[in-house]
């Protein structure tokens, strides 16, 4: 397993652990309550919360495959989403990183 892997596998779950945390009465796949103002940390909180809801998506319907209470199809379907969610999520990241790096290499 790769290091990568095993961080992101970590991040996941602490971010799993955090919406637990703030919101407990929050399920998998309910939207959270939307913010009254719309700002940069509420948009980048909503969308973490959003890829955490369909990871988590992803992982109830295996479990529910497993004990034979969902079909194949929607296993799939809950799968490739998340699968979709959080290749987004890598890319926004490596964005941000890079944009980053790019302000850091800049001259004063």
């Amino acid at each position: 397993m790769k290091l990568a892997t095993f961080q992101a596998a970590q991040g996941y779950n602490l971010a799993k652990s955090a919406l637990k945390t703030e919101n407990p009465a929050a399920k998998a796949g309910e939207n959270i309550a939307k913010p009254a103002q719309t700002t940069d940390a509420n948009v980048v909180f909503k969308a973490v919360h959003d890829v955490a809801a369909t990871v988590a998506k992803g992982e109830q319907a295996s479990m529910n495959y497993m004990t034979g209470n969902a079909d194949p199809h929607s296993v799939v379907e809950a799968l490739a989403a998340a699968e979709l969610a959080v290749e987004t999520a890598v890319t926004v990241r490596d964005k941000v990183v890079e944009a980053y790096q790019e302000l850091i290499r800049m001259p004063v």
